[in-house]
């Protein structure tokens, strides 16, 4: 991308929006254009094409969504499936016939099959059932990431896109009702320090291997790829390692400073049994990720303690 090229980030207050502002500006890009949801409501067809027609932006980077963890999830599919089928469908049609350069879109790691072979190759998306407490959300992904790749065939349009593995990082959502498992069990945990209690609980058994990625090394890989990647085929970022949910509880305990016992609730759900990554192709192109676990969630929980008013 030209430093002068006008770049529209598209949910740049979230968790992955805020990166990608944060390393374009670091890069140099001058001309970004965000703007908030009060501003520009995404899920407006009549809004995003008058925004579209005035502003005319050369690259657009989709990181709007309506996101959430498993409780969330679980709890308001309609939400979750209406919502990002809206902002989708009007930011890449819209981009499209304003004659923006090219477009990434990020997808998740959730639009893969529940039981996918693992490592998940990008070539396994829809040979099997999704993950049903997230499928609502899942579904909208696998439409957003079909519309790029008909709009590529039908159109011609750049359009490239992304299938992050779980994310964490500053400006993460700690609201133990809708986050994500890595933010909810460094607030788990830190307020169980505060207030003494002896032993803190974890949904599930533990068992569950997941893969978690710094949200600066996604924003460090989405640029990598808007400079150097214009293929048809998706491609997954992550970090191509796994542990368990019992080991990242214990690493959350850790990086907290808590010191009392952890407790698993096996009436909740576990969701997918294993969700690891195959990051071949992306590191076939000669990204790596350069941000460790531990190092992560340190940062992550000195953002929490300095953003803890407004971060719950």
């Amino acid at each position: 991308m030209d430093k002068d090229a006008l770049v529209f980030v598209a949910g740049h207050r979230g968790l992955v929006g805020s990166a990608l502002v944060r390393r374009l500006e670091r890069d140099g890009y001058q001309k970004l254009v965000t703007r908030s949801r009060q501003e520009l409501d995404l899920t407006d067809q009549l809004a995003v094409d008058r925004f579209f027609r005035e502003t005319h932006p050369d690259y657009v980077f989709l990181a709007a969504a309506r996101v959430g963890g498993i409780l969330a999830n679980d709890s308001f599919p309609a939400d979750f499936i209406r919502d990002n089928l809206l902002i989708q469908t009007n930011v890449i049609d819209a981009a499209y016939r304003n004659g923006t350069r090219k477009l990434l879109f990020l997808g998740s790691s959730c639009i893969y099959p529940r039981l996918a072979e693992q490592p998940i190759r990008e070539d396994c998306l829809l040979t099997g059932p999704l993950e049903k407490t997230n499928e609502a959300y899942a579904v909208a992904k696998i439409a957003g990431v079909k519309m790029c790749e008909a709009y590529r065939r039908q159109y011609g349009f750049n359009a490239i896109t992304l299938q992050p593995t779980n994310l964490y990082g500053p400006n993460d959502n700690f609201d133990l009702n809708s986050s994500h498992v890595l933010p909810a069990l460094l607030r788990k945990f830190h307020e169980a320090r505060q207030q003494s209690n002896p032993q803190v609980v974890v949904w599930g058994t533990g068992k569950p291997r997941r893969e978690f990625l710094h949200v600066d090394d996604l924003a460090d890989a989405a640029l990598f790829l808007m400079n150097s990647y214009d293929a048809a085929e998706m491609v997954n970022v992550g970090t191509g390692e796994d542990l368990t949910i019992g080991e990242l509880a214990n690493l959350a305990r850790e990086v907290t400073g808590y010191s009392g016992e952890i407790v698993y609730d096996t009436s909740r759900p576990d969701g997918t049994p294993r969700k690891l990554l195959d990051v071949s192709r992306l590191f076939g192109l000669g990204w790596r990720p350069k941000i460790g676990l531990r190092e992560g969630m340190q940062s992550t929980y000195e953002w929490f303690l300095a953003n803890e008013t407004a971060a719950v």
